[in-house]
């Protein structure tokens, strides 16, 4: 069994890492380098930069300081889960119609931009369509009735409502009594898509540097310098996209997220047949609880499984003793099943569960904070910012111009804050209230 050390800079034993198509190590930034723009990060928001800016004709160098896709972008479940970890309803009572007209215009955009991606470079990283949402209780599926209602609003068509026949079609789980399926959503190996859009950045003249950390950026400077061990990038503009493995190395917004990790494991090959015993249309799946889990089936017919969270990013000793026990709930037939892999990652989770896009100065611009949507919403990050940098802004703008605030108690309290809120809604689900 595969266990991950997050100490280091090179991928965590992850199925995803066992399975990567490109095995090829960028260099280590060495010296000065100049560039129209420097990305600070190669996960999905500064890949997603640097590709729309590549296309646009800018000279970009995007420093990694482990590998491409090291943290969560490489590491998460696979889903395409359109919109935010906000609903629209949420959003519009929380900051008025005009802020969730234009939310929910972009609300479908993520997953397009991937399969765009997917399209035009021929990445290959096993996408396929649909995911499906799994209620467990009636007040779930009361929810799911008004997110389909909420969502037509804003011009989404390919939600419907599953009654528990209809949910057999694509999970064959006793746990739930319902569900709906968002036929705009989807799955994919995600660190295989993280590399076909590294390979598509350099076609395009773009640089990409690994194992090169970054230890400041003097953004004061008319050009900012990106400073790393060894070398700098001079730079017209800067994006910062390190999300939940920033760390302090931003001192200005460290306090506006957590990291928050959540755990996966990923079983022996189940054969085609098992599988699709188990999930008949081979989508994607998560429910609907507040600490939800996520399961789908691999290319090569594995189940990969994931949940719990443990706020600050901090990682459980074992991770299939406390994933697989969920699995076993949801698919007792596969009891005695071997898990192959298992691993654990960050992502960034914000106060008002909203992402975070800003700018520190007119040169440095930052996006991070998907609270558990990254996938898709760091997809569209890169869009907004490239076409904010190209002189349009209003777009990017209307996430900047958002409030957001440190979560509150400060670094020594804000985890047992985070952790007796969870408590909460956890037994708001077991009580289905």
């Amino acid at each position: 069994m595969s266990q991950i050390v997050l100490q280091s800079n090179e991928h965590v034993g992850s199925y995803y890492a066992a399975t990567a198509n490109d095995t090829t190590v960028r260099p280590q930034l060495d010296g000065t380098v100049e560039a129209d723009v420097c990305i600070v990060g190669a996960g999905f928001t500064g890949l997603s930069s640097a590709l729309h800016l590549a296309e646009k004709g800018y000279k970009v160098a995007v420093l990694e300081g482990s590998r491409i896709g090291w943290g969560a972008s490489g590491r998460n479940g696979g889903q395409i889960v359109n919109g935010y970890s906000r609903d629209m309803e949420v959003i519009e009572k929380r900051y008025g119609r005009e802020a969730a007209v234009a939310l929910g215009d972009m609300s479908l955009e993520g997953g397009n931009i991937i399969r765009e991606r997917i399209e035009k470079y021929n990445i290959e990283c096993d996408y396929k369509p649909n995911n499906v949402f799994a209620a467990f209780t009636s007040k779930q599926m009361r929810e799911l009735e008004d997110l389909k209602r909420n969502w037509a609003t804003h011009g989404h068509d390919g939600l419907e409502l599953l009654d528990r026949s209809q949910l057999d079609e694509h999970v064959t789980s006793q746990a739930y009594i319902g569900g709906m399926i968002d036929k705009k959503g989807g799955h994919i190996h995600p660190l295989n898509l993280c590399l076909g859009q590294a390979r598509a950045i350099e076609s395009l003249g773009g640089r990409v540097f690994e194992m090169s950390r970054v230890e400041k950026i003097r953004k004061e400077l008319p050009k900012p310098e990106v400073e790393t061990a060894k070398g700098k990038v001079i730079a017209k503009y800067v994006i910062v996209c390190g999300n939940a493995y920033m760390g302090k190395s931003i001192p200005e917004l460290y306090d506006k997220t957590m990291p928050v990790s959540t755990q996966v494991i990923c079983t022996e090959p189940l054969g085609e047949e098992k599988c699709r015993e188990l999930l008949p249309s081979d989508t994607c799946v998560e429910d609907c609880n507040y600490m939800l889990d996520y399961f789908r089936c691999t290319a090569d017919n594995r189940l990969i499984y994931g949940g719990g969270t443990s706020y600050g990013g901090q990682d459980p000793a074992n991770v299939p003793a406390v994933v697989l026990p969920h699995l076993l709930k949801t698919f007792p037939q596969l009891k005695g099943v071997k898990v192959d892999y298992a691993w654990s990652g960050n992502f960034a989770l914000t106060y008002t569960r909203i992402p975070h896009f800003g700018r520190m100065n007119d040169r440095v611009y930052y996006a991070h904070g998907y609270s558990g949507h990254g996938v898709t919403c760091s997809h569209l990050a890169g869009r907004l910012v490239a076409e904010a940098l190209d002189g349009d802004a209003k777009r990017f703008d209307h996430f900047a111009k958002l409030p957001f605030y440190p979560l509150p108690g400060g670094q020594l309290f804000r985890v047992p804050y985070n952790v007796i809120g969870s408590w909460w809604y956890q037994m708001r689900d077991k009580l289905g209230i």
